[in-house]
């Protein structure tokens, strides 16, 4: 469980502290170019979902947050037993980015509503304001900033529901711990069979089925003839 641990912990402080420089230095909406018009630091903040996707105003915040608890919380005993299985490294590898992703919004969405005044267009935040944040528990929203607007243009008249409307690819603004969760993602999709190919191969046995091998095992070992058929008894 070491190793996971410190990649765990690495990813959290890269997130935390991109987020907390963002956060002190930037207002909402300021941008600037790291290569060009292709990849840009853009502040924005969402009140959901990863990748500045929303879900139902102030009581969904409330009920994803608290879901993203429970989920991050069964992803990390789903990672301690595997680690105790001794796994393949890159399953491992793959659940402790995808928990460290979700304990890195979590921590926004619970606690920065209380550490930050809030963010405007305007001016920045301020660490532990003496008025106090600018939310309760668990309604902090999410700092997101990395922007890829790699594709640019416009969707034909003709194009369905969007015609004439701008096109943007990679639209969506994220962060380090939104990365951590789709790379996370990806790996486990490109090499599910070779992670699960031995679970599903193998035949699962009740426990009295085991004991009834075992005891064939053992017989057949102290009396080699009798697991013979009778032909070969009679030639020996």
């Amino acid at each position: 469980m070491r190793k996971p641990a410190i990649l765990i912990i690495l990813i959290l402080l890269v997130d935390q502290i991109s987020k907390f420089w963002i956060k002190t230095n930037m207002t909402l909406a300021q941008e600037f170019k790291v290569l060009g018009d292709w990849f840009i630091i853009h502040f924005t903040e969402n009140y959901g979902m990863a990748f500045g996707l929303e879900f139902a105003g102030e009581s969904g915040k409330l009920i994803l947050t608290l879901f993203r608890i429970v989920a991050a919380t069964l992803i990390l005993v789903y990672l301690y037993r595997l680690t105790q299985r001794r796994e393949h490294t890159l399953l491992i590898f793959s659940i402790s980015l995808i928990f460290a992703g979700a304990v890195g919004n979590i921590i926004d969405s619970v606690f920065y509503g209380l550490l930050f005044s809030s963010s405007t267009f305007f001016e920045a935040a301020r660490f532990l304001p003496e008025e106090g944040g600018y939310a309760a528990i668990f309604h902090g929203r999410v700092v997101d900033m990395f922007y890829f607007p790699i594709i640019k243009g416009h969707y034909p008249s003709w194009f369905p529901f969007w015609g004439g409307q701008d096109f943007i690819f990679f639209r969506p603004v994220f962060n380090v711990a939104d990365s951590a969760i789709s790379i996370g993602v990806f790996i486990l999709i490109i090499f599910q069979r070779k992670f699960f190919k031995e679970t599903q191969e193998e035949p699962i046995m009740s426990e009295s089925q085991e004991e009834t091998q075992e005891q064939i095992i053992e017989e057949n070992t102290e009396n080699p003839k009798e697991s013979y058929p009778d032909t070969l008894k009679n030639d020996t």
